[in-house]
């Protein structure tokens, strides 16, 4: 791996997200030797992978390169690489560039999409996890347009035509929104020969209510929003089986459609290697303690959505978004220096921000500690909390230029198909 012997204390973070890239930074040019693994040389703004799959953003807007997040760090370096073990009883790690050891060890590897042992769904829907992922779905929709076009029968057209999306959390209400957009203001320029009123968009979900880890102010919000915006959907529905066709449902709601986006849940996407007693009954997540140690190791920690810390306030761990993997991976880093001075690490305790949604132009729902409220000012403060939080300025100045053109334009710019998508 071509790592050097170090006289400081040896950290490996594995996981370039939220959590890595600000534990990372906190250790900055201290006396650690730290070793960031990441099987993708980049850290992805996850929160807006949904306008890359809708073609509002390039994906290079949302990504940043992670070698240059620590090129002016000290005794920092980076790896392009998958962990495949952990060798605890030997403080190693096995990846497949090579072994590598350490002193201490940092999980921060997020999540992975959920289909719940759905086989037929993993294989022929489409997830959104990743800037690939994100791609091929903005190539799929545009696809199905240009298929749409040709298309010999009304049946088939309308199959290119109808986009399900599975999920309505913050993932499936933004990018439901954003197609909605994409048909109200695109369509009827770009695709003179279409009809846009045939075009359809359902969202699915599972409970019987949209963002339900908002308020209820919040979720009423949404679905007034979307169903303004011409979106059907559809509650307390469950989505069987998709042969990459026909959507299946265990209600008497069927819909043939070329396009099913799935973001219904996630689980945990752990490194093999560590005692089974340390997971989670529930999403694959590692049992942390205050200091997100995980159960049983004492230099072995976990961050972000791949941990699980259980408090008072928060019996089944913290809500896997941006905020907690940022602060924990402040924290740590923080902790990891008190410890060096033989000082005792301080408790994580989470500092909730408050959340939030955007349905749409002019249109958002933002539930905070002692406010709520939604339309066009919560659209507003959606907007710059997101734009603030990207990793380097040339992507906030791009991505705010793109806002802006697609604001004043009603316009969605990257809509090209620059890598076919084929099922």
């Amino acid at each position: 791996m071509n790592i050097p012997n170090s006289k400081y204390p040896r950290i490996i973070i594995v996981g370039g997200g939220f959590a890595g890239v600000n534990l990372a930074k906190t250790l900055a040019n201290k006396p650690f030797q730290i070793v960031l693994l990441d099987q993708h040389n980049y850290h992805t703004f996850q929160p807006l992978l949904y306008q890359v799959s809708s073609a509002g953003l390039e994906p290079d807007s949302i990504a940043y390169p992670l070698r240059k997040i620590i090129k002016n760090h000290k005794h920092s370096f980076f790896r392009m690489a998958e962990v495949e073990r952990i060798i605890s009883e030997e403080n190693k790690i096995v990846t497949s560039i090579g072994p590598l050891t350490y002193d201490h060890l940092v999980i921060a590897t997020g999540t992975k999409t959920n289909f719940f042992g759905n086989k037929s769904i993993e294989v022929h829907s489409m997830p959104m996890k990743k800037v690939p992922q994100a791609l091929d779905i903005r190539s799929l929709i545009l696809q199905n347009l240009e298929a749409a076009t040709i298309a010999e029968s009304k049946t088939e057209r309308q199959s290119f035509l109808d986009f399900v999306i599975v999920g309505g959390g913050p993932t499936g209400v933004e990018l439901a929104g954003a197609i909605a957009e994409l048909k109200n203001h695109i369509v009827p320029r770009d695709y003179p020969d279409l009809d846009a009123s045939d075009m359809s968009i359902h969202l699915i979900e599972g409970s019987s209510r949209l963002l339900a880890n908002m308020s209820e102010n919040a979720s009423h919000k949404a679905k007034q929003f979307l169903i303004e915006l011409g979106v059907q959907i559809h509650l307390s529905v469950q989505v069987k089986n998709y042969d990459g066709l026909k959507v299946e449902t265990n209600s008497d709601l069927i819909i043939n459609s070329e396009t099913l986006i799935w973001a219904a849940g996630v689980t945990g996407n752990p490194v093999h290697g560590l005692d089974a007693k340390v997971f989670s009954s529930r999403g694959q997540r590692y049992e942390v303690n205050q200091f997100n140690q995980v159960d049983g190791y004492s230099n072995i920690y976990a961050l972000g959505d791949i941990a699980l810390m259980r408090t008072t306030n928060f019996p089944e761990g913290h809500p896997q978004v941006a905020q907690p993997a940022i602060q924990q991976g402040k924290l740590l880093g923080k902790n990891l220096l008190r410890s060096l001075k033989g000082k005792a690490m301080k408790p994580f305790v989470y500092k909730d921000k408050g959340s939030m949604a955007t349905i749409g132009r002019n249109k958002a729902v933002v539930d905070m500690k002692h406010f709520k409220f939604s339309g066009f000012f919560a659209w507003f403060v959606w907007m710059f909390i997101h734009l603030m939080a990207l990793v380097g300025f040339r992507n906030r100045v791009i991505v705010f230029f793109n806002w802006t053109y697609n604001y004043i334009n009603f316009d969605k710019a990257a809509r090209l198909i620059i890598r076919p998508f084929k099922k």
